[in-house]
């Protein structure tokens, strides 16, 4: 049986504004008091895990050891089936030293181009992994895993959500959109999202 959140804190393991902000907005119907790793001056631990489970547990356990809170951690990642599912667990490094999502998207669309890929939605099919990690002072540890499938277009469209949105296109939109993730409103992509269904996973099994 999972366990039950029922604390009035949590901490949410990540430096990235962007995506403490959707985890806030995604809790904010439950009463908890949200604060980032980044507001409390924790450190980042090395994330020497080989799977999305090994580095969300890597980042919640020194997050809850830090700060003596529960922590919440989430580990991210955009696997292009051309690139032989790269850049996976790297998604973050291929954004470079300054963490510029605008470099990773180009440096996938330069890949593709290398790799003679053709420009359509099934040639550059690819997936949106969110693992997300749920951990207690006594180290409990509950995991959740949602994704997005959809196709790498370019150029970029669209200046909402963050990190890789703007050249996402998820599969099965209504109506015959071919809007990216970027350039759908908050709310309509937090229904579909990686990071939603992992989060609804989640509510449902601790918060509800």
């Amino acid at each position: 049986m999972p366990r039950r959140f029922a604390l009035p804190k949590l901490v949410v393991a990540t430096h990235n504004r962007g995506k403490a902000g959707e985890i806030r907005t995604m809790l904010g119907a439950f009463g908890v008091e949200i604060v980032s790793a980044d507001e409390l001056g924790l450190p980042s631990p090395d994330e020497t895990g080989v799977t999305f489970e090994e580095n969300a547990t890597i980042k919640a356990l020194a997050a809850t050891r830090a700060s003596g809170l529960p922590a919440l951690a989430d580990d991210s990642g955009l696997s292009v089936k051309a690139l032989d599912d790269q850049p996976g667990l790297f998604t973050a490094d291929w954004e470079g030293p300054t963490r510029d999502a605008t470099v990773g998207m180009r440096r996938i669309q330069d890949e593709l181009a290398k790799r003679h890929v053709p420009d359509t939605l099934a040639a550059r099919a690819a997936t949106f992994h969110c693992v997300l990690a749920l951990a207690w002072p006594d180290e409990h540890l509950e995991l959740f895993h949602g994704t997005l499938d959809g196709s790498i277009v370019w150029p970029p469209r669209g200046s909402g959500g963050h990190g890789y949105d703007p050249c996402f296109q998820p599969l099965g939109q209504r109506g015959g959109n071919t809007r990216t993730t970027a350039e759908m409103p908050d709310a309509e992509k937090n229904a579909i999202s990686h990071r939603g269904r992992a989060f609804r996973m989640m509510v449902e099994a601790c918060f509800r």
